[in-house]
C-alpha cells in the first residue's frame, strides 16, 4: 500500500515495489507531487522551469515503480503546502455532511439548518462569550423558520406531513429551551442541545423526500440497491485496549448518493459476511477490511461463482443522478463537488483495484485523519473512491481498532426496507 508522508513540509514519495491489488488510493504520492509542480508553476513562473523537470521526473520514475523495494526522495523543501488547495471552511461533521447530502430543493429549511449548524463553529470562541454567539445562531434560525414555515410544510411529502409537522412543533420547542440554556450560561449543555436540534432538522429535510428521485442505470437496475439510507450498528471485539472491550459503531449508509455501493453493502451485511472477520488494516490513516479468507479479493457470489464488482459510484453537486465507471478527473471535473465528501473522521469508502474503477466487491475502508494529503473539501480522495456513508457514533474510537481486531457483528437496525433486489434472500 502506499504511505502517506506525515508533512508536506517533508514530502517523501514512497513507492513500494508490490501494491497492494486493493490500495486505496493509487498513485496518490504522484498525483500529490504533481500537483505540487503546477502549483510551484504558477507561483514562480518559467524560472521554476529546471526545478519542475527534475522533480516531474523522479515521480515519474518512482511511480513506474523503479528502483529499490522502497525509495523516498525528499521534495524542496521551498514548495508550498497543499493545504493551499482548500478552498472555503470544510464541513467535517458527519451528520452534517448527511444532511446537506439530501436530494431536497428548500431553501427555507436550510436557512434554518446553516446557523444551528454553526453553533459549532460558535463554540470555538473561549468560556462563556461563545453563549452569545449561540444565541444569535438561535435566534437567526427561528426568524427563519417562522418566516419560511410555509414553504417548508408545502416541501413535505404528502404521506409524510404529519410527521414533519410534529417535528417543526419538537424543533421550535429545542429551540426555546436552548435560549434558556443561553440565558442559564450553561455552556456544557449546548453541544448536546446542538444535536438533538438537529436532528429534528434533519428528519424535518428526510421527510421532504419522496421516494427514490432518480432511476438507476439499467445496466445495474437488477443489483441491489439501496433506495434510501439505512443505519448499522458494527461491534467490534478489541483486543489490545484494556479500556474498551467491545466498541459499537453507528453508521450511516447514503443510498440517495451511492445506491448500488450501499446496497451492495447491506446486502453483504444480511449474509453476515462480516460477522467474525478481521480487521486488516489500520495504520493511523485508514481502518480497512472485507478481505475473505481465500484467493479472492471479494465476494464470491455463490449463484455465480465468481467476485461480484460494483461499479465507481460518485454523485456531484449539481448533478441528479452519479457517475459512474469514471472517476471524477477521468471526467475533467476537476472543480466538481462531490455530495459524499472525504471530510469526516469515519468516512465509509469502497476500497478497489488500482487500475480498474469498477473491481469494488467487499473490501471497504474509513479515512481516520485529515492530512495534507487529504484536506477536508478539496482532495484527491473524492472522485476517485466511492463514498456511501460515515460513523455517527463512536467514530473517534476507529483509531484504537489494531489489525486482528474482530467484527463481531454488523447489523441493520433502520432502512433495511430500503434494500431492493437483494441476493440474501435469495440465497436463503
Amino acid at each position: 500500500m502506499l504511505i502517506a508522508p506525515k508533512s508536506a513540509s517533508e514530502f517523501f514519495v514512497v513507492v513500494p515495489a508490490n501494491i497492494s491489488r486493493f490500495g486505496f488510493f493509487p498513485l496518490v504520492n504522484g498525483i500529490i507531487t504533481i500537483l505540487i509542480i503546477t502549483i510551484l508553476w504558477v507561483q514562480r513562473g518559467g524560472g521554476a522551469l529546471k526545478e519542475c523537470a527534475i522533480t516531474l521526473a523522479l515521480s515519474l520514475g518512482l511511480i513506474a515503480g523503479g528502483g529499490a523495494p522502497y525509495a523516498a526522495v525528499a521534495a524542496n523543501p521551498a514548495i508550498p503546502q497543499v493545504s493551499v488547495l482548500i478552498s472555503g471552511p470544510p464541513i467535517k461533521d458527519p451528520g452534517a455532511l448527511l444532511r446537506y447530502a439530501l436530494p431536497i430543493d428548500n431553501k427555507p429549511i436550510r436557512d434554518v439548518q446553516k446557523p444551528l449548524e454553526d453553533i459549532t463553529d460558535s463554540l470555538k470562541i473561549a468560556g462563556v462569550k461563545a453563549l452569545d454567539s449561540v444565541e444569535r445562531n438561535v435566534r437567526q434560525a427561528s426568524r427563519s423558520l417562522q418566516q419560511g414555515k410555509s414553504m417548508i410544510v408545502a416541501g413535505f411529502a404528502e404521506s409524510k406531513k404529519d410527521h414533519g409537522n410534529e417535528l417543526i412543533g419538537k424543533l421550535e420547542a429545542g429551540m426555546q429551551d436552548m435560549l434558556q440554556i443561553v440565558e442559564d450560561r450553561k455552556r456544557d449543555a449546548v453541544a448536546p442541545k446542538q444535536k438533538e436540534i438537529l436532528q429534528y432538522v434533519g428528519g424535518i429535510e428526510e421527510d421532504m423526500v419522496d421516494g427514490f428521485p432518480y432511476q438507476v442505470p439499467e445496466e445495474y437496475r437488477n443489483m441491489p440497491l439501496l433506495k434510501g439510507r439505512a443505519t448499522v450498528d458494527m461491534k467490534v471485539k478489541i483486543k489490545d485496549n484494556p479500556n474498551l472491550e467491545d466498541c459499537v459503531f453507528r453508521i450511516v449508509l447514503d443510498g440517495y448518493n451511492a445506491p448500488v455501493t450501499a446496497g451492495n453493502f447491506v446486502d453483504l451485511v444480511e449474509r453476515h459476511f462480516y460477522d467474525g472477520m478481521e480487521i486488516q488494516r489500520s495504520d493511523g490513516f485508514v481502518v480497512q477490511t472485507g478481505d475473505p479468507e481465500g484467493p479472492a479479493e471479494g465476494f464470491i457470489d455463490p449463484s455465480t461463482e465468481k467476485v461480484r464488482t460494483v461499479p465507481l459510484e460518485i454523485m456531484v453537486e449539481g448533478n441528479k443522478t452519479p457517475f459512474y465507471g469514471s472517476t471524477l478527473e477521468e471526467l475533467g471535473l476537476y472543480k466538481a463537488q462531490v455530495m459524499l465528501p472525504f471530510n469526516a473522521f469515519g468516512t465509509m469508502a469502497m476500497a478497489r483495484e488500482e487500475f480498474e474503477n469498477d473491481s469494488g466487491s467487499s473490501q471497504v475502508f474509513w479515512l481516520l485523519k485529515e492530512s495534507e494529503l487529504t484536506p477536508s473539501n478539496s482532495n484527491i480522495l473524492d472522485g476517485r473512491y466511492a463514498v456511501f456513508g460515515y460513523v455517527t457514533q463512536n467514530e473517534d474510537f476507529l483509531a484504537d481498532l489494531k489489525v486482528g481486531d474482530v467484527i463481531e457483528s454488523i447489523q441493520v437496525v433502520s432502512g433495511l426496507d430500503n434494500l431492493v433486489n437483494p441476493s440474501y434472500k435469495i440465497a436463503g
